[in-house]
């Protein structure tokens, strides 16, 4: 089944190149550029031929993977046993793409050297939630800050030997109690897209109050700006991450899985070191995954708010 959608994307007209480099703030407080929108058909994956999509091909791929974990309310299940499973997830996953030596991007011993799971967002559309779904088209991670993930999460000598090899950053996306009907996720197939289509988008993190900027938790932290108008203002801010906007463009190919359930995942590949145009990249292997919530016209009325965990994790491999 097709639906047609409206999409949110960056404006790269409302500033220029040569201006000030596009900002956004992750905590709700403003952005430097205004968005565009466009309407694109969005196809039905479970339409499609399995084969033809995974990330390696498209950049994304839909698995039926059940979880012993169906409310996502205790932090420790989560980053305990769930964490545990989504990793059993991606070794099978990627170990099966990365040795099929037939596609000429592989090998046979090329098989996964390590996984490392480093965050998970738990979006519930419902009031008072701390994060919504994202209505924009975007990228989690840029080259760079893919790289500086690695530097962050392990030990020197460790990640730059890592660095040396292989790696992805992949996203595992899951509906928590119910289907996803309501602001279904939306990803844009890598091989219709271009590099120009990429705009890199400094993250903006709200200063800390203590001097301890390694423990990876910054709740309750911030030194928060002085009130005023902050929404145009980056004092009490610095930068922290680069993300990726992403430009219209009438070859963009959506699509999106139907009444998803929480038996299934999304694996959304945010960057390949071995994706094309990457330094020694490979020719036809996607680089990265465009995706966004989006407002599905089809949906029923009284279709449950969505709510939703997306895990994010570094994969390394042997070569």
């Amino acid at each position: 089944m097709t639906t047609t959608a409206t999409f949110n994307h960056i404006d790269i007209s409302s500033q220029p190149a040569g201006t000030v480099k596009p900002w956004t703030k992750v905590d709700g407080g403003g952005i430097s550029y205004k968005h565009s929108q466009s309407s694109h058909p969005v196809h039905d994956l479970r339409k499609e031929s399995v084969s033809e999509f995974n990330t390696d091909v498209s950049g994304f791929g839909l698995q039926h993977w059940p979880s012993g974990e169906k409310d996502f309310v205790d932090d420790e299940a989560v980053r305990g046993p769930y964490y545990d499973d989504v990793e059993a997830l991606l070794r099978v996953n990627c170990d099966a793409l990365a040795s099929n030596a037939g596609t000429g991007k592989g090998g046979a011993n090329n098989k996964v050297r390590k996984v490392v799971i480093f965050d998970h967002t738990i979006r519930r559309r419902i009031p008072g939630a701390p994060r919504a779904p994202v209505q924009q088209v975007h990228v989690d991670q840029t080259p760079g800050a893919a790289a500086a993930r690695v530097r962050r999460h392990l030990p020197a000598d460790e990640a730059e030997e890592l660095l040396k090899h292989r790696f992805q950053l992949i996203n595992v996306w899951r509906p928590i109690g119910h289907v996803a009907s309501d602001h279904p996720l939306a990803v844009i197939d890598w091989r219709s897209t271009a590099p120009e289509d990429f705009i890199p988008v400094d993250l903006l993190y709200p200063k800390r109050a203590d001097s301890v900027m390694d423990d990876d938790d910054d709740r309750g932290k911030e030194k928060l700006p002085s009130e005023g108008n902050v929404r145009e203002s980056t004092e009490g801010y610095e930068v922290r991450g680069e993300t990726m906007g992403v430009a219209q463009s009438e070859k963009h190919r959506f699509y999106y899985v139907k009444d998803m359930t929480p038996d299934e995942v999304l694996l959304l590949k945010c960057y390949d070191s071995w994706g094309e145009g990457e330094p020694g990249g490979k020719n036809g292997l996607a680089v990265r995954t465009p995706h966004t919530a989006f407002e599905d016209p089809a949906t029923p009325k009284d279709a449950k708010p969505r709510e939703s965990i997306e895990v994010r994790a570094l994969v390394f491999y042997e070569e």
